[in-house]
């Protein structure tokens, strides 16, 4: 009786059911194809417009790839006659319970985002942000990695970037060195800047324009204290910064002042 209900089963449905199978094949390997197709289009438009980094432009790639293959598994289980209504109810369910567990991180994924579409900065830029400057190595989706100036890689959380001050020193194409000369007091402040100012103007690679800032900043107990303040191009603000500190060493000893006559430079990355 088995046998003959296997036998009228497999007469009545095999074929229906060899039919859904080849089906279900053939959607398969065509949707597959497809989601290929729309993924390749979706990168080569990105990339035609060169405005999305390419850290952006694959996963976001790689979010249309993962949402087309659920649709494609969803549309395959409808050829079965799989009522898929509460398979995609448990998937919303599971996306939100991995949401509210991984929050905090997607709280960076987020910031990680905005930051690839407003860019801020890029890799190379020497920034300062959340209490650390350096150069950016890498712009991740949940993190930022940048190189110190004591050579260490730190990696800073994206969404503490976003929720704290940035500085960009390479947006712009030139900076400003500031450093203070203190002169003892009985050292006439007016031929020490005339001085400094010739010393500094003569330093390799210090801008024209705008000219370098020599002038009376504070008085302290031990006598006048000057602002030496040249510009310099980005790439030469290192050697700018430290040939300064000489040429004011260099000019304070050819003039025979007296202590004191201590630069201190500010710098940053």
């Amino acid at each position: 009786m088995n046998i003959d209900s296997a036998i009228a089963f497999l007469s009545n449905e095999g074929a229906h059911f060899g039919l859904k199978l080849l089906g279900a094949l053939a959607a398969w390997v065509v949707g597959r194809w497809l989601i290929g197709f729309a993924v390749k289009l979706l990168g080569a438009g990105l990339k035609a417009g060169n405005k999305v980094d390419a850290t952006l432009a694959n996963y976001m790639k790689a979010i249309l790839g993962v949402v087309l293959h659920i649709v494609l598994v969803l549309a395959i289980l409808d050829i079965f006659g799989v009522q898929t209504t509460s398979f995609a109810a448990l998937l919303a369910g599971a996306g939100l319970a991995i949401g509210t567990a991984w929050g905090g991180l997607l709280t960076h994924f987020a910031a990680g985002v905005f930051m690839q579409v407003l860019r801020p900065f890029k890799v190379g830029d020497a920034i300062h942000v959340g209490g650390i400057s350096g150069k950016v190595h890498e712009l991740g989706l949940f993190g930022t990695s940048i190189i110190t100036p004591d050579n260490v890689l730190t990696v800073i959380g994206n969404n503490r970037i976003f929720s704290d001050n940035i500085q960009n020193f390479s947006a712009l194409p030139y900076r400003r060195v500031d450093c203070t000369a203190k002169i003892a007091n009985g050292v006439d402040p007016l031929d020490a800047i005339a001085r400094l100012r010739s010393a500094v103007q003569a330093i390799p690679n210090v801008l024209a324009e705008p000219a370098p800032t020599v002038d009376l900043l504070q008085f302290s107990p031990e006598g006048p204290v000057l602002a030496v303040r040249p510009y310099a191009h980005n790439d030469h603000y290192s050697q700018v910064y430290f040939d300064t500190n000489r040429a004011i060493v260099a000019t304070f000893t050819a003039a025979g002042y007296p202590v004191p006559g201590t630069p201190s430079c500010h710098a940053a990355p």
